[in-house]
């Protein structure tokens, strides 16, 4: 594939226009994060009953604000940024290999992350570094893994994008088939721990977590904010971002480097959730244009206002008990793939390629 193009003709991006859709994707994010954690249910005798925390329980000292501190604001919170990493990271990943189909999952990053995970609960590294074990070995294993796509997928000085993709394909099979041989050799506490945490979940987030997670998230986002007109020029090919100026193994490296930092750390943090890198990065261009400038802030705002929306539907839909959120992803945003490529008649017609 040789590039991509807008799905529709939009608008031609200005100042005013780019605060404008920023600003509209920010108060969204804030909105989300604020209302949902006051959503609860309430075991009656008629059944479930949905019930609101009101805003007051912040400052005072009740069972309320408990649990809206100590519990759910530290959900949202988690869901937010692991949204906003994994949004941002698939949006940097379809630019540089002008491809709908490039996020952690099919580059393999995802599955080098919970190799590394699992490998971490088959040997109690949690108990070794005080409970940040599974997250740093998530972490490496995103690093490695995007070193070995990287390696494989390389051709010279080149990075051919279908090159690089089976390469992350490959890597996701071979992942996932030494997990499951970990799986294999472990006891049954052990294999609960590890399927539990690879259906991706947020039911216990502390804040001590999101204080390890936040650094390398924050890092990472900035990173590739600053790189939103190279991507632009990337999003055409290479030779066309040589042409304008752009050091294209340099600004390759960059994304792919920024990108992976924020896979493992939203991994480190939640596990694999899957379709948020795919989703809204490729729902936002067919709305917004193709534009980074615009288009990596709303999808690091709306990718993580959309994983606080879901998490939540997973805290309630069978309360008193829970859903892990990569189920609810998965489930919500397949079919939703599905309907976007079948109203737009045109597939991929967001991409050109040949």
């Amino acid at each position: 594939m040789t590039g991509f193009v807008s799905a529709r003709r939009v608008p031609r991006l200005t100042r005013g226009r780019m605060v404008a859709v920023v600003g509209a994707c920010a108060a969204v994010a804030v909105i989300v994060t604020i209302v949902t954690p006051l959503i609860g249910v309430t075991m009656t005798r008629d059944g479930r009953v949905f019930d609101w925390i009101p805003l007051g329980a912040l400052t005072d000292d009740s069972m309320d604000h408990r649990v809206l501190v100590y519990a759910r604001l530290p959900r949202a919170l988690a869901a937010m940024m692991v949204g906003a990493a994994l949004g941002a990271a698939g949006c940097a990943f379809q630019a540089v290999l002008r491809n709908p189909l490039a996020e952690p999952f099919t580059l393999g990053i995802s599955s080098g992350s919970s190799l590394a995970a699992v490998i971490a609960i088959r040997f109690g590294l949690n108990d070794v570094l005080g409970g940040a074990g599974v997250g740093v070995a998530a972490m490496a294993g995103a690093g490695v893994a995007v070193a070995v796509v990287w390696r494989l997928g390389r051709v010279g000085r080149s990075l051919p994008p279908a090159t690089l993709l089976l390469a992350g394909v490959t890597v996701a099979m071979w992942c996932a088939a030494a997990s499951m041989l970990v799986q294999y050799t472990a006891d049954f506490v052990e294999v609960s721990r590890m399927m539990r945490w690879m259906m991706g979940g947020l039911e216990v987030v502390r804040y001590a977590t999101l204080e390890r997670a936040a650094v390398p998230i924050a890092l990472g986002l900035v990173a590739l904010l600053a790189l939103a007109r190279d991507l632009n020029a990337l999003a055409a090919g290479p030779e066309a971002a040589a042409s304008v100026g752009v050091t294209v193994g340099r600004s390759q490296t960059v994304a792919f480097v920024a990108s992976s930092v924020l896979v493992g750390a939203a991994i480190s943090i939640a596990g694999p959730i899957g379709f948020v890198g795919l989703i809204v990065p490729h729902a936002l261009r067919a709305i917004l244009g193709p534009d980074h400038r615009v288009l990596l802030p709303a999808s690091m705002l709306i990718g993580g206002a959309l994983l606080v929306v879901c998490d939540t539907i997973a805290r309630l839909a069978i309360a008193p008990a829970q859903l892990p959120v990569g189920i609810v992803t998965a489930l919500l945003g397949a079919p939703f793939f599905v309907i976007l490529l079948t109203r737009a008649k045109r597939g991929a017609a967001m991409w050109s390629g040949s």
